[in-house]
């Protein structure tokens, strides 16, 4: 088969994509992607389409939640600030790990754009690899270029499990600062206590329906496997969970 012009931004939604209700192949005579979305209408036509031209549809293996949870490991291996980093260790341990982990980045927009770039780079590569396994031959070379494999990180950090669950272990870490403090300073550090229980207590209220709705999405994502982080483009728990 001639050499195929690829639609690399199609193909890279396609790779991000990680669910159970969507498959995407790719088109080798024009590049473009074909998506099979479960309960569609014409789902059981598309399937047919790709059932019966086995040589002109690959399909696409998104890059799996394990393996974006990896790409999260190592990250938070290279973190330079040693108290983010820790933050990042409690966040990713457990059920909902890639929820908390972009709650935690949104308040270091610095570090949050490097995930960014981090996550970019590492899912070109997995898109690299792909075409290079499936032996594609490409005709337009994709926007970011070729993508070096970088060696993996020794050592990631992990947390040491004690059966507590993340916010038991932050709360406890609290309590310890607590015991900490001078007694004269307590009463300011009740009064801000009292401030961030009232604004959780706040936003809750105001936006019930939205985060039921993200507490769904994230359980779903997590009942598979932990998925990768989506980058604002998409849409999360992409995943990435």
């Amino acid at each position: 088969m001639p050499p195929v012009t690829i639609n690399w931004s199609d193909l890279e939604i396609a790779f991000e994509r990680n669910s159970p209700e969507q498959e995407s192949f790719l088109d080798l005579e024009n590049g473009d992607l074909l998506s099979i979305v479960e309960g569609e209408p014409d789902a059981a036509a598309r399937r047919a389409k790709v059932s019966n031209n086995p040589d002109r549809f690959v399909r696409v293996d998104p890059a799996s939640s394990r393996e974006q949870y990896r790409w999260m490991e190592r990250f938070v291996g290279v973190v330079q600030d040693q108290a983010l980093r820790e933050r990042l260790l409690v966040a990713i341990d457990g059920k909902g790990a890639f929820r908390r982990f972009k709650d935690v980045l949104l308040a270091f927009p610095a570090e949050r754009e490097r995930w960014f770039a981090h996550r970019s780079e590492l899912l070109h590569l997995h898109i690299q690899t792909w075409i290079e396994h499936m032996q594609i031959q490409v005709a337009n070379p994709p926007p970011w270029g070729q993508v070096t494999a970088h060696e993996e990180t020794a050592d990631v950090p992990r947390l040491t499990h004690t059966g507590e669950a993340p916010g038991e272990i932050l709360r406890r870490q609290a309590r310890d600062l607590l015991d900490e403090i001078p007694a004269a300073e307590l009463p300011t550090a009740l009064v801000f206590l009292q401030f961030l229980r009232e604004r959780g207590t706040a936003l809750l209220l105001g936006s019930g329906a939205a985060e039921a709705s993200s507490e769904a999405s994230s359980a779903d994502q997590d009942s598979h496997e932990p998925t990768g982080l989506d980058h604002d483009t998409s849409g999360e728990d992409t995943t990435a969970e």
